[in-house]
């Protein structure tokens, strides 16, 4: 019987298809199940800044506030003016009661998108 394509492991399909699962089970409210999925497809393709991105997500839901932490500035790394990403980063020290990382990560977000939830965040009469 010939090998099939399925036997040699993971294919770059089967990967998109699990960063899309794994979107699926964040939003059920599943995010431990998500970082699983996540996990293969960041292994296999570690400069997927999507996944970097979904998966730090993942780890802020499931209150893994650490390696959301790193996660997010691996994003920030890569895509400096991603609000989002400076958002949820600011939002993760503000969890870990780091206040002044957290205002300067909210500040940069409102900087990059007045997004009235960035703005809001901010501060800026304060």
């Amino acid at each position: 019987m010939p090998e099939t394509s399925g036997s040699r492991g993971p294919t770059p399909e089967t990967h998109v298809i699990d960063f899309r699962a794994a979107e699926q089970l964040l939003h059920a409210r599943d995010p431990r199940g998500a970082v699983k999925l996540l996990d293969g497809v960041i292994a296999a393709h570690p400069e997927n800044t999507a996944a970097r991105l979904l998966r730090a997500r993942a780890f802020f839901a499931a209150a893994q506030l650490r390696p959301a932490e790193l996660e997010f500035t691996i994003v920030l790394e890569r895509e400096p003016d991603n609000a989002f990403a400076h958002f949820a980063l600011a939002r993760t020290y503000e969890r870990q009661g780091r206040a002044d990382q957290a205002k300067r990560h909210f500040r940069l977000a409102a900087a990059l998108d007045p997004n009235p939830e960035y703005l809001k965040a901010a501060r800026f009469d304060g």
